[in-house]
């Protein structure tokens, strides 16, 4: 009997076995995934977070890693228990009802505006409690009141973005070239009195925000309304938004 020459044996053989396995294996993943319950709108966002990595775009539902703790979570962000939600919208509450404490106390209603938006819980005060006009030095009165607010910041894990905001007459000395110098420093003098005057832990929490005279909340036309523009945002950041 004639043996088989090297051209005549057959080198794809494992091809077959290899097709069968991959059949087996796609059968295999089906069956755990008919037996499965899907989330349709976690499903929904992995399919999106896909689609926009294999496209180059940039997107919010892409799978997020966080590096600080660890943690790698599935898609987005946990969602909230109905218990958890109660607890922080009661310690929302809380923190609103506290501030108006502060105010009611300290006879600052026609001074201070506390209100609640998409960042959080705002407590405005006018440039009048805090500095003295064209200054970024806190007024030796006002850490009295800053004190008390600080009272709650320090006991709550809420970010804190701390806004200075001007009227649109401009500035020009040799300290505070323009609104924007002026509103950095007062926003910055605010926050380091929370972080290095009251030693305020976790200060990464803590954001200074200069917005000059680009959001005024009411138009620059007559002397009363530039002194309501002239004014500190301490926001206390909630989950408002979300």
């Amino acid at each position: 009997m004639a043996r088989k020459s090297k051209k005549d044996m057959r080198t794809d053989e494992w091809l077959g076995t290899f097709a069968d396995t991959m059949t087996l294996l796609l059968t295999f993943f089906v069956l755990l995934y008919s037996m499965s319950t899907v989330n349709e709108e976690k499903f929904m966002q992995l399919s999106n977070s896909f689609q926009l990595m294999f496209t180059g775009s940039s997107s919010q539902n892409v799978l997020d890693f966080n590096t600080s703790s660890g943690e790698v979570p599935i898609v987005g962000q946990p969602e909230m228990t109905e218990g958890e939600k109660n607890s922080s919208q009661h310690m929302q509450d809380n923190v609103y009802e506290q501030v108006m404490e502060i105010i009611m106390e300290n006879d600052l209603k026609s001074d201070v505006n506390v209100y609640e938006d998409e960042k959080g819980i705002n407590i405005q005060m006018k440039e009048t409690v805090l500095f003295n006009s064209g200054k970024a030095d806190l007024l030796p009165e006002s850490k009295e009141i800053l004190s008390k607010i600080n009272t709650i910041i320090s006991n709550i894990n809420n970010k804190i973005i701390i806004e200075g905001h001007t009227d649109n007459v401009p500035i020009n000395s040799d300290i505070y070239p323009s609104n924007w110098h002026l509103s950095s420093a007062r926003s910055i003098s605010v926050m380091q009195y929370f972080i290095n005057e009251k030693g305020n832990k976790n200060p990464e929490r803590f954001m200074a925000v200069s917005c000059g005279e680009y959001s005024p909340i009411v138009p620059n036309d007559s002397d009363e309304h530039r002194a309501q523009n002239r004014r500190v945002n301490i926001i206390i950041v909630t989950n408002k938004k979300e």
